[in-house]
């Protein structure tokens, strides 16, 4: 039977994943009453948002990449352990890793999304995902390794090479079209001044009928026009039905050759096995409002794994930072008040508004009293970016990135780091 919400000195509080909802937590309960453990498969924390700008040459993934032994150094309760969770078993409080298990009194899991290709395992297989530093340095890798092919390619062969298709016209897919819209433009016809870059075309495909079909109307016109000036090919309503590497084919029956397709059209929640498939919906762990599992009295669940249905979020809330970042504040405010004595607070998610860059200048800003697009919406979109990163080093070296790729419109960031180094391409 369900407990009340207890928390006592010295329980120790297992962490599963590092990302926006587990560091905030583990950040708030630094130095506490409390012994913490954080669980992860990376050893550093990843800021996502800016994932697109690793992918696209303008950012090396040390900038916005956080050791967890660097971010604790000095936190006395607060332990990291590298290694995967294979899976939870609830009824002795262990959770089972690839490094051994790990006993808890209370179970947070915050393991965020993973990429959702919708049960199509060809589109698995082929298409390139984007949810980590290793696979945004991969899509690095395989645009320029793209255009060092072209360089000596055959006629016939150069259809396939001129064409990156990205599916997904949400925040990272308009952000990646744009960047590489933004790269064909001003940077590659200086590397490769042989190749012609005007049959270079980047296309975005987008089953909706909008690009950023979740923000306002103005946002997703002004978002569209803006890539459509870029040069991007924008698809509105049309799905990618299959892709093997070499040609997608669309739900209209076109065919485009491409050895590039880049998914980003949807995520679903990270799950653990071991617990109560009655316990989740929709790939997301049932919570309250305290985001307490419904059937437990010692396993929660934030962000972007947790089904919290609230009087203004029936259907749950939004896969987005501000949620997970605010759920773990709460949570940890909840856990102090426990052990004080204090009344507890519910969550209610308040929304601060969204925005994403298409390029130079060119950016859109939803908030909750304003809504702009233009210079200043890039403004404002940079200035908020630049100081949700945690360390004031990796913010100067961004912004000294950001400040060199203004004033030169270029950057000196493309390099192609291949884990096999020696293998030669063989025509």
């Amino acid at each position: 039977m369900k407990k009340n919400f207890e928390f006592k000195k010295g329980d120790k509080i297992v962490i599963i994943g590092g990302g926006f909802a587990g560091l905030q937590l583990a950040r708030a309960l630094k130095n506490r009453p409390f012994e913490v453990i954080i669980v992860d498969k990376q050893n550093h924390h990843q800021f996502q948002p800016l994932f697109y700008q690793i992918a696209s040459s303008r950012l090396e993934p040390a900038s916005i990449s956080f050791p967890y032994r660097k971010i604790f150094q000095g936190a006395k309760n607060i332990e990291f352990r590298m290694a995967r969770v294979l899976s939870i078993q609830s009824e002795i409080n262990t959770v089972i890793t690839t490094t051994g298990e790990i006993k808890y009194d209370h179970l947070v899991i915050a393991t965020g999304c993973v990429t959702n290709f919708f049960g199509n395992e060809e589109l698995g297989k082929h298409a390139m995902s984007m949810k980590s530093t290793q696979e945004a340095i991969k899509i690095r890798n395989k645009i320029l390794m793209n255009f060092e092919e072209d360089v000596c390619a055959r006629e016939k062969e150069r259809i396939a090479l001129s064409n990156i298709i990205i599916a997904g016209a949400g925040p990272t897919g308009v952000e990646l079209s744009g960047a590489f819209a933004e790269l064909k433009k001003t940077v590659l016809p200086k590397d490769y001044p042989t190749l012609d870059f005007k049959y270079l075309n980047i296309i975005l495909v987008e089953g909706s009928h909008h690009t950023l079909n979740n923000m306002s109307e103005k946002s997703k016109t002004a978002s569209q026009m803006y890539l459509e000036k870029m040069g991007v090919t924008v698809k509105t309503g049309v799905l990618i039905k299959s892709y093997v590497g070499e040609k997608a084919t669309l739900s209209t029956g076109e065919i485009i050759p491409s050895k590039i397709l880049i998914w980003a059209a949807g995520v679903t929640g990270n799950i653990i096995a071991g617990l109560n498939p009655d316990e989740i919906i929709k790939n997301r762990y049932v919570v309250d409002r305290y985001n307490r599992l419904q059937e437990r009295d010692n396993i929660y669940a934030l962000g972007d794994v947790a089904h919290m249905e609230t009087p203004l979020y029936p259907n749950g809330h939004p896969q987005v930072a501000n949620v997970a970042i605010n759920q773990a504040k709460r949570l940890a405010k909840n856990m102090l008040n426990s052990l004080s004595g204090k009344p507890l607070v519910e969550y209610e998610y308040k929304d601060l508004g969204m925005l994403a860059t298409i390029g130079k200048h060119k950016a859109v800003v939803d908030l909750p009293f304003l809504k702009f697009h233009g210079p200043l919406a890039w403004y404002f979109w940079m200035f908020l970016h630049l100081m949700l990163i945690l360390s004031v080093r990796n913010k100067l070296i961004i912004f000294i990135n950001w400040a060199w790729s203004y004033i030169t419109r270029d950057t000196s960031l493309r390099l192609i780091l291949n884990p096999e180094p020696d293998k030669e391409i063989i025509r």
